[in-house]
């Protein structure tokens, strides 16, 4: 720890991970300390780029990561069994939580749902799971969400430049709390495929 003190961290890779208490990105890796920069918020959701006044603490550890730690790697990890991706099923279905905050996080990786729920107007024959059925399969969803996360990492424009010019990958990471499976994306696949 004394090097690490001294030196600095140098971090490899940044974790964007959900908050939930039975996922902890260094455990699951065998990470020591130094290696990994971590963030955890609800649903390990990453939010668009967007410049200007509010809070930004999802965004502001990428920017720090990237531009200042200049990682290599961000992992978005997400799991089964996710509360926040079930609060955000819940409001496809119109079921908001009486909250002061989980309600509009969420809300932002809707899509992440609705490109899954049924939608009587959809044309093209694009296959959809009604919500019930949906509900039923949550790991779609936080899929999904997975998938999202990195779709957003791509607005911010100076991760997409180092991303363009080789030198950052993203990556995508589901963990099944059942079966204690990781699934990963492959190289700039979306596709989670089991790790062997």
């Amino acid at each position: 720890m004394r090097n690490l003190v001294e030196a600095g961290q140098s971090p490899a890779s940044l974790v964007i991970s959900c908050s939930d208490s039975r996922v902890d990105p260094a455990l699951l890796t065998g990470a020591a300390p130094g290696e990994l920069f971590v963030v955890r918020n609800v649903a390990n959701l990453v939010p668009p780029y967007a410049q200007g006044t509010g809070l930004h603490g999802t965004g502001a550890a990428i920017e720090y990561a990237v531009r200042d730690l200049k990682v290599d790697h961000i992992i978005v990890l997400g799991h089964a069994h996710c509360g926040g991706i079930k609060a955000m099923m819940n409001a496809a279905g119109g079921e908001w939580p009486e909250r002061d905050f989980i309600g509009d996080w969420v809300a932002m990786a809707l899509g992440a749902a609705e490109q899954y729920v049924q939608d009587e107007s959809a044309e093209g024959g694009r296959s959809r799971v009604p919500l019930e059925r949906l509900k039923s399969s949550p790991f779609l969803v936080e899929r999904a969400a997975i998938r999202r996360s990195l779709d957003n990492l791509m607005t911010y424009p100076w991760l997409r430049e180092r991303v363009e010019a080789g030198t950052l990958q993203v990556h995508g990471w589901w963990f099944d709390l059942d079966t204690g499976d990781l699934w990963k994306t492959e190289g700039g696949e979306r596709t989670l495929l089991p790790v062997i």
